[in-house]
Formats: structure tokens, C-alpha cells, sequence
């Protein structure tokens, strides 16, 4: 049993290649999630979470299959992911500017014990997908609730009259 020490090691494409690519890939996927999938849905992982844990796995997949990347190619590229999952969020708390796209606001659901249905449209939820979650917070009727607000992280919010 012979091992290639060189194809496990030396990388495959040149380093910066590595890191530009990774970089490219990391920033488009994060734009396109955050524009289709405004919110994850889920108020312990964030799509930032969600991005970083599928190109982490998709990269150290292939170095670990050695499908055309050495070792040291897949570690530079979980790296470099690393690097922008962990640049996007500090960007997230500390620069306003980009607080607004990465943590998105609240959006009003319901005013006043009425649906806003733009809203709804604009976030996907149905009605009967918010009446689930009225109930599951012990909300019986509609007409109880005075605000009901789809929060950044995806969670919904009742406040009742």
C-alpha cells in the first residue's frame, strides 16, 4: 500500500485560487440566501450557521474523498469559510449599515387583531401557518392579538390586547 504524500499535501491549485474561490462562494450563496430565504425560521441557527455547516462539510468532503483536492486544498477552503462566516458576523454587530441586511428587522403580521396579508405575502407565511404558531403560544382567537411579529430570526411574536 503505497500513499501519494504529495497529492495528500501539496496543493492541488494554486492558494490564493483556493481562497478567492472559496471567498466568491461563500459571499454569492450568503447574498442569494439572505434575499430568497429572508429568515431561517429558527432563533438558535442562523443562516450564516446553516451556509458555514454545508460548504464546511461540502469541502472537507472532498479533500477527505480526495475528488481533485489535497488535504491541504480542503483545509484552506473550510479556512477561508471560516474566515467569512466569522468577518460576516462580527460585520452583523458592529456595523449598522450592515446590521439591516445581516439581522433582519421586524415585520408586522397582525394589527389590531387583523392580518396585514402584504406582509404575510412578503415573508411567505399563510394564514393558517400563523394561526399554528397563535395557538402553540396558547393564543385562541385572532382577535386577541394586538402585534404579531415575524422576527429576524425567523420566529414569531404575539403580543395580545
Amino acid at each position: 500500500m503505497n500513499v501519494d504524500w504529495q497529492a495528500v499535501f501539496v496543493p492541488s491549485v494554486p492558494i490564493l485560487e483556493t481562497i478567492v474561490r472559496g471567498t466568491v462562494m461563500y459571499l454569492v450563496l450568503f447574498v442569494i440566501l439572505r434575499i430568497t430565504f429572508k429568515r431561517i425560521g429558527s432563533s438558535s441557527i442562523g443562516l450564516g450557521d446553516v451556509l458555514m455547516i454545508a460548504l464546511v462539510a461540502a469541502s472537507a468532503q472532498n479533500a477527505m474523498a480526495r475528488e481533485h483536492v489535497s488535504v491541504t486544498d480542503g483545509i484552506l477552503l473550510v479556512a477561508t469559510i471560516g474566515f467569512w462566516s466569522y468577518t460576516l458576523d462580527w460585520l452583523g454587530h458592529r456595523v449598522p449599515r450592515f446590521q439591516k441586511f445581516y439581522y433582519p428587522p421586524p415585520l408586522m403580521l397582525v394589527k389590531n387583531g387583523r392580518l396585514l396579508p402584504r406582509n404575510m405575502r412578503q415573508e411567505l407565511i399563510t394564514e393558517d401557518e400563523l394561526l399554528t404558531q397563535m395557538r402553540r403560544q396558547g393564543i385562541e382567537k385572532i382577535r386577541r392579538v394586538r402585534e404579531a411579529y415575524m422576527e429576524g430570526d425567523g420566529s414569531i411574536t404575539f403580543i395580545c390586547k
